[in-house]
């Protein structure tokens, strides 16, 4: 799974050149909001050039518009993936999947309609993850953005996600830029509640959500205590010398740990 996911508007030959070395997990190139009304066709000729060499995801135009259809045209075949912005029924996604067989999709919910959908969106096939979209969801519930304000609608997330077993949902770009301590707290919120990654919209903000979005050693050692007590009780209950009770669901979550913990140190 992806920690971050690092924005660059499809109009800028300078970020899409430098955006694949900033070290994201994974990069978005963007057709959506990032690029103005008269670039758009410019960014998709960019965008498809960008393609032909680096794989990457890309965020189109809102799907059933005439500029959703061109930017799949153009990067539908290509692309590595589909972020599709303001996904407010099944029937967005699927108008999208028939134009970009084939390809996972992040579905990203920026509005009131879109939560309640939540659950529908989620069970489409090809769907790979939900997206929460703060800033647009913010301002149709006209609320702020603070972590109290969203919990309801990310913990909605987590569940519509874990209901039809597909990957954990994304959170959404912290916007303040020379906050570190905020884009922390968000994050750390996000991964209590079970999001895993985090968009981002600048090279800096990638080191703080690695970090959050990694095992610690200390929870690396804490997997290895709970696998070896749990295996030499034959799978019995037990209690750890901390106090901490140990069956099978807590054994299966040190598995998922020290499983993350490999496959982001393979990768």
């Amino acid at each position: 799974m992806d920690r971050s996911y690092l924005f660059a508007p499809g109009h800028s030959p300078k970020l899409l050149t430098r955006v694949f070395d900033a070290g994201a997990d994974a990069v978005m190139l963007d057709l959506e909001d990032a690029v103005p009304p008269g670039a758009k066709e410019t960014a998709r000729r960019l965008a498809a050039d960008t393609l032909a060499e680096h794989a990457a995801w890309v965020r189109v135009n809102a799907p059933r518009t005439a500029l959703c259809e061109a930017d799949l045209a153009a990067v539908g075949g290509t692309a590595y993936g589909i972020r599709i912005p303001k996904v407010e029924a099944a029937d967005d996604v699927a108008w999208v999947a028939e134009r970009a067989p084939g390809k996972p999709l992040i579905c990203a919910i920026e509005s009131a309609r879109g939560v309640l959908a939540a659950a529908e969106i989620a069970a489409v096939p090809g769907v790979r993850h939900l997206a929460m979209g703060g800033v647009d969801l913010a301002r149709d519930l006209n609320a702020t953005s603070g972590n109290l304000q969203t919990l309801y609608v990310r913990s909605h997330l987590v569940v519509a996600s874990r209901a039809v077993g597909i990957q954990p949902p994304i959170d959404s770009v912290y916007a303040h830029l020379d906050d570190e301590a905020g884009l922390r707290e968000q994050a750390e919120f996000a991964r209590s509640l079970g999001f895993f990654g985090k968009s981002a919209i600048h090279p800096r903000q990638l080191s703080v959500l690695h970090e959050v979005f990694t095992p610690t050693a200390e929870q690396i050692a804490w997997a290895h205590e709970v696998l070896a007590a749990f295996d030499a009780a034959g799978g019995a209950a037990l209690q750890l010398p901390s106090g901490e009770f140990v069956d099978l669901p807590v054994a299966d979550r040190a598995h998922r740990v020290l499983s993350l913990a490999a496959s982001l140190s393979s990768g």
